[in-house]
């Protein structure tokens, strides 16, 4: 789950991130008021959407008072946003960020996340600050420092002093750099984060280090220990069709394909999407309906997979272990007649009660593909969505 950059510095700052002084505000009228308690001088009007690149796409705004805030304000406030991250289609900017105007000396880059590689937690640094961290990367990895953080012993205060030093900070900055780092560590851990990113870390002029920006998100699976953040949840930032699925426990994520998957587990469901790019088609979805789906579960899955209108033949590839293969044919049927499906269907199913399941397909008078392999089931569904000649 992702969160506003307002929300995720609300909570670097009870962890001790110092961060710039600011409101959020759903409405122009209360710009003014916020940039006259920030002191009516120069302020910034950011734009608050789930996706970075907002200064490129015009969604941060430099002002020089109360006015000029409230102006900004009302043309960022409904607007279209699009940056790299949003694509061509953008996002509607619901609400600001005012906050006040800093005098910027450096701007550096700081971030802890899950290295899957060494299944460590792991802090990042770069004095390449403000600039897309995936091109400093790969043009030069060289800038950008780590450290693999044990998940016994924690963060050590040599590791925060490495990287400090390697961001150049000055004498005087090192240790107010560790016990940055440290906050951020401690954040991560005790919200059961995936992602804290700090983009830039900016040093004023006066010396001092600041988060001046923050994206946070959150290990779903852990959500439930933490009732507080999912009241963070803005669900007009997700992709609908990804919203109403998460109200069934389906795992959805929209592609740009024209191939509905429809899969349980998410290593099948990987193996699945890259089977069918093998046989010269593109997945229109991820689509996990999970070990323990039921009927209901299926048929509103397939409710949420049809609602793509870009799906030219769906694909079914089920494993019945713990979802049995008659009640996957009892949910798949059911969804057919109800919705009126107008694609072709290519089902593939093995283990528990897979002849009952195949069974009660042949006897449902619908037109469904039936494969016995894998690879069978995506040259044959990639055919069948293929469009005429």
């Amino acid at each position: 789950m992702k969160i506003h950059e307002y929300q995720g510095k609300s909570i670097l700052a009870r962890y001790g991130v110092p961060v710039p002084q600011g409101e959020v505000v759903f409405e122009a009228s209360s710009a003014r008021d916020v940039a006259k308690r920030l002191g009516g001088g120069v302020v910034v009007v950011k734009a608050q959407i789930h996706a970075g690149g907002r200064g490129k796409g015009g969604g941060v705004k430099v002002v020089k008072n109360a006015d000029e805030a409230e102006e900004a304000a009302k043309k960022l406030l409904g607007m279209r946003l699009v940056t790299h991250q949003t694509g061509a289609e953008g996002q509607i900017v619901g609400r600001v960020l005012i906050e006040q105007g800093l005098k910027i000396k450096r701007e550096l880059y700081l971030a802890v996340l899950v290295d899957r590689s060494t299944e460590r937690p792991v802090l990042m640094v770069s004095q390449e600050g403000g600039v897309e961290i995936e091109k400093v990367a790969e043009e030069t990895p060289e800038k950008i420092h780590k450290a693999f953080i044990h998940p016994t012993a924690g963060l050590s205060a040599f590791q925060t002093r490495q990287l400090a030093f390697a961001l150049g900070l000055e004498s005087a900055q090192i240790a107010q750099a560790g016990k940055l780092m440290t906050s951020v560590w401690e954040a991560f851990k005790a919200t059961d984060a995936s992602l804290i990113e700090i983009n830039p870390l900016i040093v004023t002029e006066g010396g001092d280090l600041l988060a001046l920006d923050a994206k946070i998100t959150f290990d779903d699976n852990a959500l439930y220990r933490h009732v507080e953040l999912k009241e963070l949840r803005d669900s007009a930032e997700e992709a609908p069709l990804e919203v109403e699925a998460s109200k069934y426990a389906l795992n959805y994520i929209k592609l740009d394909g024209t191939i509905g998957c429809m899969v349980n587990g998410a290593g099948l469901a990987m193996a699945t999407m890259d089977i069918i790019k093998l046989a010269g088609g593109e997945p229109a979805n991820f689509l996990d309906v999970g070990g323990g789906a039921n009927a209901e579960q299926i048929k509103n899955a397939f409710r949420i997979l049809m609602s793509d209108t870009a799906v030219k033949a769906v694909f079914i590839n089920i494993f019945g272990g713990i979802l049995r293969c008659d009640v996957l044919a009892e949910g798949v049927i059911a969804a057919v007649k109800d919705l009126g499906v107008p694609v072709p269907i290519v089902i593939r199913m093995e283990g528990t009660n897979v002849e009952q399941g195949k069974q009660m397909l042949r006897e449902s008078g619908l037109n469904f593909t039936t494969a016995d392999t894998m690879s069978e089931g995506a040259e044959r569904v990639v055919a069948l969505g293929a469009p005429a000649a």
